[in-house]
């Protein structure tokens, strides 16, 4: 029986096109098992996680999703406000990947804890009409104050860049403030116990 023998450049074309068609495949395996931390997956049910609520609890909860304006003297009138509540607040920007990847974890604690912690946002460097469509599929119960200026941020120490998270005690003393994204869900609750509801200082 006699075969038909490839030329060595034909033997080479074809190793070439199976190597990027490997290469292809390899590359879309990789993107899509990447953690970008938005899966898709429905926020919890917030009325039914945080009913029943303090009254200065509940109100946050009314106004979830919102961005707020007002500025600093706004957002020190409602830690104030939140006096004997363990508070957190999350800085981030609907631009801002780690930021966004971390949300879930937000939603999640905030659902869990929120009937005894106080948690607020503050949309650093964003665009109002951006922030409130990411918010519009990335729900959370309470409402973010925006921070064009990065006033806010700086003040609570996240002038070092975001994602960043503040946590105050209940007399309303700032005792840590990580920055940096949450990687997942036991992690920031771990830090929402250590530093808000306990008041340990980091």
């Amino acid at each position: 029986m006699t075969g038909v023998s490839e030329s060595p450049h034909t033997r080479f074309r074809t190793l070439a096109v199976t190597v990027f068609a490997a290469a292809c495949v390899f590359a879309l395996v990789a993107c899509g098992s990447g953690d970008s931390g938005e899966s898709g997956a429905p926020p919890p049910d917030y009325a039914k996680k945080l009913a029943g609520a303090p009254p200065p609890l509940a109100a946050l909860h009314k106004q979830g999703d919102q961005i707020l304006d007002g500025g600093q003297d706004a957002f020190d009138a409602r830690l104030e406000e939140l006096k004997g509540f363990p508070k957190v607040v999350n800085v981030w920007g609907s631009w801002c990947g780690p930021c966004r990847a971390e949300f879930p974890h937000f939603q999640q604690a905030s659902a869990n804890l929120g009937k005894s912690v106080a948690f607020l946002g503050v949309d650093a460097n964003d665009d109002t009409a951006a922030a409130e469509g990411f918010l519009a599929d990335h729900s959370v119960p309470y409402p973010s104050y925006a921070d064009p200026d990065r006033k806010i941020a700086d003040s609570i120490g996240a002038s070092a860049g975001i994602p960043a998270t503040a946590f105050f005690n209940d007399e309303g003393k700032r005792t840590y403030t990580k920055i940096g994204q949450y990687t997942s869900q036991e992690e920031l609750e771990a830090d929402v116990r250590t530093y808000a509801i306990n008041g340990e200082s980091g």
